[in-house]
């Protein structure tokens, strides 16, 4: 069961540019805590369509930035994203190529592949989003427990420790979160897996599931 949450059950790397990253480390909230010193180790190496675009931001060709956007570094930002209004990128962030930021949304320490969409209203804290996953209006991917201690990650009657006190969310692949959704730190939704509107999530959601009131329903591929 423990093998449903490590990284090659869950993203790409052909969707990043980065993924040196991700060496030597088998779940994927390994890669937070490297997330600042890495953006600072290659930004001498960017390849040449990115540029510096303020005090630790490198942006890639082809992204837009709204004026009122708020960005703080250290950032890395790929190619033809779309940073749109009121949107906060508040540090420790690589965000892949062909991103989504939408209005009024925060991303803090957190690692996105190429595609993903986070356009409404959305706070992404300490979490990693797979390729071409999305997140609906108003989704947040909460990253503190409100009791003390360290976020763990439950799969069946395991528990991994994490040993981060700030851990929200792994979305695999072309996951899905509807709408007003929250999941809660320790959650793993796999590839392909779908969050129905208005769901309180916490633990694994395994891969190509619905996720329904609680209840877990697989998909069939047709």
């Amino acid at each position: 069961m423990i093998d449903t949450v490590k990284i090659c059950k869950l993203l790409d790397m052909n969707e990043t540019e980065f993924a040196e990253i991700f060496k030597e480390i088998h779940y994927p909230w390994e890669v937070l805590p490297r997330i600042e010193d890495f953006i600072f180790n290659i930004a001498s190496e960017l390849p040449s369509h990115y540029t510096a675009a303020g005090e630790n931001i490198w942006v890639g060709k082809g992204t837009t930035i709204a004026e009122n956007a708020q960005i703080e570094g250290p950032v890395i930002i790929g190619c033809n994203c779309e940073i749109r209004h009121n949107a906060f990128i508040r540090g420790k962030a690589v965000i892949g190529n062909n991103c989504v930021i939408g209005n009024s949304t925060e991303v803090k320490n957190s690692f996105l592949f190429n595609n993903v969409q986070a356009p409404h209203f959305n706070y992404v804290g300490d979490s990693i989003m797979g390729y071409k996953s999305h997140i609906g209006a108003g989704v947040i991917l909460s990253n503190v427990k409100s009791i003390p201690g360290n976020v763990v990650v439950k799969v069946g009657e395991e528990v991994i420790e994490t040993g981060l006190r700030k851990f929200s969310a792994v979305l695999g692949d072309k996951a899905e979160v509807g709408c007003n959704s929250v999941l809660n730190p320790g959650t793993v939704v796999g590839r392909g897996s779908v969050i129905y509107p208005l769901s309180n999530v916490r633990g694994v959601v395994p891969s190509n599931y619905i996720f329904k009131n609680g209840v877990l329903t697989e998909i069939i591929q047709k």
